[in-house]
């Protein structure tokens, strides 16, 4: 059982802070990014298999980590609160061409991020050119041309 309490609290954990840092930690890695979660990666991996190297040992964590992702995902289903909680909600962050800045800095977004979107997806290069902006719950930005 310490292991299914082990990779139990490193899930929580883990989800609590990637909530916290936000949607657009993940959206865009850089090299350092992925550095980082290869890190975490490896430091969760010790937390929660301790001492007991043992293939039982390793399953049963896995097992306790897919049992909690897929106990979340009834639980998103049950209670549509939790959801918004769990994985935030879409964000208008450009409407009608107009930058939302507040909102933008809280999801640590500026206009650059915006218009890289609006190039790559619609070929779209200025800022009036969009009529929406939208920060999804993936982290990725969804553009709306006029």
């Amino acid at each position: 059982m310490d292991a299914v309490a082990r990779g139990a609290t490193v899930y929580l954990l883990l989800l609590v802070i990637f909530r916290l840092a936000g949607r657009r930690t993940l959206a865009q890695m850089t090299s350092f990014d992925f550095v980082l979660l290869l890190i975490i990666s490896e430091a969760t991996q010790n937390a929660m298999i301790g001492d007991d190297y043992s293939i039982t040992n390793g399953m049963l964590v896995v097992l306790t980590l897919v049992g909690l992702d897929i106990l979340l995902s009834y639980v998103k289903r049950w209670f549509p609160s939790a959801e918004t909680w769990l994985d935030g909600k879409p964000t208008i962050i450009v409407d009608q061409g107009r930058p939302m800045r507040e909102i933008m800095s809280r999801a640590r977004i500026d206009e650059a991020d915006v218009l890289a979107a609006a190039r790559e997806m619609q070929g779209l290069e200025r800022m009036d050119q969009i009529k929406y902006a939208v920060l999804e719950t993936s982290g990725g930005i969804s553009i709306i041309p006029r």
